[in-house]
């Protein structure tokens, strides 16, 4: 069979269901100004008030309470077997009492859930299930909100469509159908009323943002009322359908112009694209988690690893467009080794002027230029504009030696934690939500290697891939920073500083990095006590 055309231009299957045509798809025409829209009612869903906004904060601080209060009765009185066996409790309470209040404090945990390596493991384990298994709205509900949004009975649409959902999420819910003109699809059907439970909900959180302000460290780093606009932002873009499908588009193209064939994205139908309905192209494939699967099937994973670490890199360095919500529910690897991306709700874009300091985070980091990665932190909003480098550097103790925090007792591991925070809150320093997003995705990458490619060399990789930079888009990187030529000469300072390990090390496997970090937990675990 011939290619389709629409893989000239996007990294589509060759089996296509449909072929995609820019200029004829029906709801394409309106998505940027959809978009700007979106974000124009941010500043008013999160404008700080004075009062609590009506009886939705009763609701909700009550149920925390319902939740954490019979968890702390029983830490007194020494209930729980071990300190694990408490956090699993406690994670378990949050998620139930998560999915009584809806979609906004679903999503809160679809995100926690994502930071392996963060946040304790019981946690991460049990607010996983908030990806695919929050309960399922009624079919008859799901009937309904596809024939109001399409204008038409079901079955003059799908002559079948799974009542049971694939899938069910914090916003949404997929199943399985095929179309009256046998197309095997996926269909994503909007939860009923979610759009104002959300806007609802965003009011309530803003108004507890700022009185987190200056409370305990990691908030105040975190910045609460930063972290409320940016979950705003994606969140609001997430409840209409059309900016997902043009977020489909929009990577699929940037993965077309860099070259990536081991990425596919599922096409989204040229007219069944509603605010509420979007029916996509049905992909298959192995679970992300499924190495033994894989690997039984021939497929390469540390190469799955690799690809994933490159295109990610390469969509917000060299096209400042990249899937902000990259998670093993997001990305299946299919037969052939591919890795197909799903769920296009949350799509990073950096300006202009925060990819040039992306690009000069990244280049700092490989040539260990401390004061260049410094200033491009500042660009990026996580430092103040006026903020004395050289001080930050000298105060973190960044141009010191490397202390490997393995050799340092938990409670000498903890003191020196509080110390780099306190001086970081003291120059005003805050997590950028481009930057939030990003470090989010490298913590799920950071997870993948320990499941796919735990014997994965960290430093040649790194060197690897920057040396794959410099030969591939040296010249474009170069002419973007306003360099005659890009020279890197690759130095692993900064990186082994990063991972806490002695400058003389040549070669650190994911899995010495494991077990270093396992027992940097463990003595932090014990001083804690």
């Amino acid at each position: 069979m011939p290619t389709p055309s629409d893989r000239e231009w996007g990294a589509f299957s060759d089996a296509a269901p449909w072929t995609l045509d820019l200029d004829a798809i029906s709801w394409r025409d309106g998505v940027d100004e959809l978009r700007r829209a979106a974000a124009a009612e941010v500043p008013a869903l999160t404008r700080p008030r004075r009062l609590p906004p009506g009886l939705r904060v009763a609701t909700v601080v009550g149920g925390l309470g319902g939740a954490i209060v019979p968890w702390l009765v029983r830490k007194k009185f020494d209930r729980y077997e071990s300190p694990e066996a408490s956090r699993a409790d406690l994670s378990f309470r949050l998620r139930g009492a998560a999915e009584r209040f809806g979609a906004s404090y679903i999503k809160l945990l679809q995100i926690i859930s994502s930071g392996e390596g963060l946040f304790p493991d019981e946690l991460i384990a049990e607010f996983k299930k908030c990806r695919d298994q929050v309960p399922a709205e009624p079919f008859d509900a799901v009937r309904a909100t596809i024939e109001a949004d399409l204008g038409r009975p079901i079955d003059e649409v799908f002559s079948h469509i799974e009542r049971v959902p694939l899938a069910a999420a914090s916003i949404a819910q997929v199943h399985a159908a095929t179309l009256r003109t046998g197309e095997q699809v996926v269909v994503k059907v909007q939860r009923p009323d979610v759009s104002e439970l959300v806007r609802r909900d965003l009011a309530v959180m803003a108004w507890i943002a700022p009185h987190l302000v200056g409370r305990i460290p990691v908030a105040a780093l975190a910045n609460p009322p930063a972290l409320v606009e940016l979950f705003a932002e994606t969140i609001v873009e997430e409840l209409d359908f059309r900016l997902e499908a043009g977020n489909m588009l929009d990577i699929a193209m940037m993965l077309r112009d860099l070259g990536q064939e081991n990425y596919e994205v599922p096409r989204p139908h040229p007219d069944l694209v509603t605010r509420r309905v979007l029916v996509m192209e049905r992909l298959s494939g192995f679970n992300f988690d499924d190495v033994a699967g894989m690997q039984d099937a021939g497929i390469d994973t540390h190469e799955v690893v690799r690809t994933g670490m490159i295109a990610f890199m390469e969509g917000a360095l060299i096209h400042g467009v990249f899937h902000g919500d990259l998670h093993g529910g997001n990305l299946f690897v299919m037969a052939d080794g591919r890795t197909a991306l799903l769920d296009f709700g949350i799509v990073a874009r950096l300006s202009h002027e925060r990819r040039m300091a992306f690009l000069r985070l990244m280049l700092g980091a490989t040539t260990n230029d401390l004061k260049g990665q410094m200033a491009a932190l500042r660009d990026l909003g996580a430092l103040p504009p006026d903020t004395d480098l050289d001080a930050v550097i000298r105060d973190i103790g960044l141009d010191q030696p490397t202390i490997d925090p393995t050799t340092l007792t938990g409670d000498e591991m903890i003191r020196e934690v509080q110390r780099v925070v306190k001086a970081l809150l003291a120059y005003g320093a805050k997590l950028p939500k481009e930057l939030m997003l990003y470090v989010k995705n490298m913590v799920f990458l950071d997870g993948a290697i320990a499941r796919l490619a735990p014997e994965l060399d960290l430093l040649a990789e790194v060197t690897n891939i920057s040396m794959y930079f410099a030969q591939r888009h040296g010249e474009r990187i170069a002419a973007d920073l306003g360099m005659a030529a890009l020279s890197v000469d690759v130095d692993l300072g900064s990186v082994k500083a990063g991972l806490g390990v002695d400058d003389g090390v040549e070669s650190l496997t994911y899995r010495e990095l494991q077990e270093r970090r396992q027992l940097i937990q463990k003595r932090m675990r014990a001083a804690a006590r």
